[in-house]
């Protein structure tokens, strides 16, 4: 028996700048902010995420997926980041599938955003559109356009699973 999910996935994002990072997702991507809640030290250590407490910021997609950020009181260091993306230890990304790839490429640069695949879209098989940036604090986001969603994607019906 499978775990039966009852809501889209939410991703959760340690961050050190909420307030830059809040800033970036709210207006270079779009998203809508939801709620922002103080969770104490007590709490952060019973959940496992924080010796001390954080914060966490909801933001919805217009698809409806969440990105959680979440600033623990005690930042951990900036991590560095060099080379290709999955020659990068726990190598992960967040993908953003889009109608028009130009379009998002061209607002992700309007806010300061380089592409790791360079400015313009890169097809890496016919019809599938790609590009990968990273968001202020290095995590790495990938842009996708397929120029058939529903050949990639048949259990989507009418923009819903």
């Amino acid at each position: 028996m499978s775990m039966k999910m009852i809501s889209p996935l939410e991703v959760g994002l340690g961050v050190r700048d909420l307030p830059r990072m809040r800033h970036f997702y709210e207006n270079a991507l779009g998203c809508q902010f939801v709620n922002e809640v103080a969770v104490p030290a007590d709490k952060a250590r019973q959940a496992a995420l924080s010796d001390g407490g954080y914060t966490v910021v909801r933001l919805q997609t217009s698809y409806g997926e969440r990105i959680k950020l979440l600033a623990p009181v005690n930042p951990p260091a900036a991590a560095v980041h060099s080379g290709p993306i999955l020659d990068q230890p726990n190598a992960c990304y967040l993908t953003f599938i889009v109608d028009d790839i130009d379009a998002a490429i061209a607002r992700l640069q309007a806010h300061g955003v380089e592409f790791l695949t360079g400015p313009a879209r890169v097809e890496v098989r016919p019809g599938t559109f790609l590009s990968f940036c990273r968001d202020p604090e290095g995590n790495v986001l990938e842009l996708v356009q397929y120029a058939d969603i529903h050949a990639y994607r048949p259990d989507l019906k009418n923009g819903s699973v």
